[in-house]
């Protein structure tokens, strides 16, 4: 066992002798146990293309989707707001569930709160936790405002949060006049970037909605940007950077990279940073809404053209080369402001380090999945370095994704062989893996079981995993990282060709027999 003078992690820990025969003891004594050859042989089964076409019938059941739930999304929205308190209508455990999935995403401290409803709530209705709840919050925690949103327990019984926030103020648990936008986000439904919309929108109408009279579109000479779900701290940064270099005046219409990545210097930050309320208030006069990832925004879109009477313009989420250059343009053009040498000449490093990079990037095959602005973005710039994409997996993309995603495919030699799979989820992708296996794999952290399934079959076997998405549980200070822009297309770029080397280095080491390549030459 383990003394103070020597301790370890659970690897190696887990190893010793008697962790050993306690694990054995257990699988002996408490679990069905089939034997080592009947694991092997369903193992193997599971690796067939016979398995692969029944795993495809599968209707019931998902295992493992690649996404979460609509109060994630809109927890993530409410914190880019000054001041602004995440309020989770619904269960203690639905909240600290996504407490600790952006802890362990983003390394920090995450302050949201619920009303913990239980059993009676569920029989009752949670009226009674919503009034105590707003009472306890505005008198504690300091916030400007409250961004509120429902769990599946709430939705379910269909507590109604509008009349709820109501009666609170007229029974005198909430000042008439604190804001408390809000948004319904019944977890059965969508994913966490539909809720993400959905808060965005709930909290634009609350603020802009009755609110109209005199707001003249192009009047503060501003643009507004609307990020999504954006969970790399380094895009917000350099999506002000090159707006800045331009001369561009902009309001991010949330904001959360301050509170998500706050200084170790002895003070606790609960609020930092995040969109004002008169910024929100001030965006209808803004000359017009540039939405980052506008697959997934199509509430606020609406909103935005239909009551702030803006245009929005037709862009896709700024990855790459072609698609950064769309967006720089579409703002000089809504600006009438240049883009800067400095941004040219960005520009130009980036296609020089593809030039570098193309030999070792060119025939790939990858196989990719997350969401689907990110998954398109990243499959155009993969386009873009000759990388030829397999299997594309979208558990929360609309049959509208799967069109635009074929057209893009379309366009290039490159994309020819690809499949996409909407509403596919990383079991389907494990089967993909085996029966027509890419050189790597693109995605969250969730991807390194399918590594793990596929070497356990035999090196040969093996898809390794490229970590660019969300979540990244198992390395750390990616999420400080930048994937938008030229500059988030050379870290990007960075990572795939830098995997592909490591991998050849993986396989030619052995002494004398495989490492024969100049391998300082690459």
């Amino acid at each position: 066992m383990q003394d103070v003078e020597h301790i370890k992690p659970c690897y190696p820990l887990f190893r010793n002798d008697d962790y050993k025969e306690t694990l054995k003891n257990k699988r002996e004594q408490f679990e069905e146990n089939p034997g080592a050859d009947k694991v092997r042989e369903t193992f193997e089964w599971t690796t067939s293309l016979e398995y692969q076409e029944l795993n495809f019938k599968r209707e019931a059941l998902t295992i493992n989707p690649a996404k979460a739930c609509q109060p994630l999304g809109s927890a993530l929205c409410g914190l880019g707001f000054h001041k602004s308190l995440v309020y989770i209508h619904g269960s203690q455990g639905c909240v600290a569930y996504f407490r600790t999935y952006f802890n362990r995403h983003f390394k920090e401290p995450i302050a949201f709160i619920a009303d913990s409803m239980t059993e009676d709530a569920a029989v009752f209705g949670g009226q009674k936790n919503v009034h105590e709840g707003l009472a306890n919050a505005t008198r504690l925690y300091g916030a400007e405002m409250i961004a509120m949103s429902t769990t599946c327990l709430a939705e379910v019984i269909g507590d109604d949060l509008n009349a709820f926030i109501g009666n609170a103020r007229n029974e005198g648990n909430l000042d008439k006049d604190f804001p408390v936008p809000f948004a319904h986000t019944p977890s059965f439904v969508g994913s966490h970037v539909t809720g993400w919309d959905n808060m965005e929108e709930g909290i634009l109408r609350y603020f802009t909605l009755n609110e109209m009279e005199g707001k003249t579109v192009g009047s503060n000479g501003k643009i507004n940007i609307v990020p999504g779900f954006e969970t790399y701290l380094g895009n917000y940064r350099v999506i002000k950077r090159m707006l800045k270099e331009m001369g561009v005046d902009y309001t991010f219409l949330c904001d959360p990279e301050e509170v998500l990545d706050t200084p170790a210097d002895g003070e606790f930050r609960m609020y930092a940073g995040g969109t004002t309320i008169p910024e929100i208030k001030d965006a209808p006069n803004a000359i017009t809404t540039f939405l980052l990832q506008p697959q997934t925004l199509e509430k606020t879109r609406k909103f935005v053209e239909g009551t702030w009477n803006q245009e929005v313009p037709k862009i896709t989420i700024p990855i790459g080369v072609s698609a950064t250059d769309d967006f720089l343009m579409a703002v000089s053009q809504a600006t009438g402001k240049e883009i800067p040498l400095s941004l040219a000449t960005e520009r130009g490093r980036l296609v020089d380090m593809m030039t570098d990079s193309h030999a070792w990037l060119h025939g790939k095959k990858m196989a990719i999945y997350g969401d689907p602005d990110f998954v398109y973005g990243m499959v155009g710039f993969m386009l873009e370095l000759g990388i030829e994409p397999t299997h594309i997996v979208c558990n929360n993309g609309s049959k509208r994704w799967a069109k635009s995603m074929e057209k893009l495919l379309a366009s290039s030699p490159y994309g020819v062989n690809a499949k996409t799979y909407p509403g596919c989820d990383l079991w389907h992708l494990r089967s993909l893996c085996f029966t027509d296996k890419p050189d790597f794999l693109i995605g969250n952290s969730y991807g390194k079981f399918i590594q793990r399934d596929t070497l356990h079959k035999g090196k040969e076997f093996e898809v390794p995993l490229i970590r660019i998405g969300f979540p990244i549980f198992d390395r750390h200070h990616l999420h400080r990282m930048t994937t938008l822009g030229y500059e988030g297309a050379m870290y990007i770029l960075t990572t795939l060709v830098n995997a592909v080397l490591e991998r050849l280095d993986d396989e030619t080491r052995e002494m004398g027999v495989t490492d024969y390549n100049h391998d300082l030459v690459r």
